[in-house]
């Protein structure tokens, strides 16, 4: 049996590759907050985590450790934006962003370490605005800059091992998050992508099918956004 882990699954990305990994046959442990999904398939097992709050996460690590022992993919996708101009960000929201991108991340890439058996893999949900700087969303763009540079360090953590460590980059996207926006702001956004639409799910999910099936993808930035210039 091939275990996998997917943070902040309840949605969108991370509940779209839950359902991939489910599909090649992995045994799928998925975190969500807040609003639970619905219609889980079986085989895939919701756990309520805020990674925020680092004693939950080691706890979550814990569960997890003490009921397999080997763990063949990690999926570190659980991320959150908050919308400020830079001078309005307060400590708490520069704070939690990193804690739950960057550094909740990190606590499990190293403390899932010893169980990641040679030729697994271990993807990001990088962004880009973590490539490309955008006026409301400075915090975010700097925690998922961070998460681009984890990245492609583990890749010297994991060297000689077969194991693979990639980031997928999405633009843009038709999940819950981007639906919100103003017919105004899409368009604008549209107006930006060279395909001039939103990505969808699965086509961002096929991209950690790449990094999943091709084992000399490492160390990447998978970008997938249509064709966005921020300019």
């Amino acid at each position: 049996m091939k275990y996998a882990v997917v943070t902040g699954a309840s949605s969108g990305i991370g509940l779209g590759v839950a359902k991939m990994l489910l599909s090649k046959g992995y045994k799928v442990f998925a975190t969500y907050y807040g609003k639970k999904a619905e219609d889980i398939p079986e085989g895939i097992e919701l756990f309520e985590l805020n990674q925020t709050d680092r004693g939950q996460v080691h706890a979550f690590i814990k569960s997890i450790r003490e009921r397999i022992s080997h763990l063949d993919c990690l999926i570190c996708n659980a991320g959150t934006s908050i919308r400020k101009s830079f001078q309005d960000y307060t400590d708490e929201d520069w704070d939690k962003m990193m804690e739950l991108s960057l550094n909740s991340h990190f606590i499990m890439c190293r403390d899932f370490y010893p169980i990641i058996p040679a030729g697994s893999r271990i993807i990001f949900t990088g962004s880009q605005m973590g490539l490309n700087p955008h006026a409301s969303v400075c915090a975010y763009g700097v925690s998922k800059a961070a998460v681009h540079a984890l990245c492609k360090n583990l890749v010297k953590v994991f060297e000689g091992s077969g194991t693979t460590v990639n980031a997928v980059v999405p633009g843009f996207v038709e999940t819950n998050w981007h639906k919100g926006k103003s017919p105004e702001i899409r368009q604008r956004i549209c107006e930006k992508t060279a395909l001039k639409r939103f990505a969808s799910v699965e086509e961002v999910v096929d991209a950690f099918r790449f990094c999943i099936e091709n084992p000399f993808v490492n160390g990447s930035l998978i970008e997938v956004n249509g064709g966005y210039d921020y300019k």
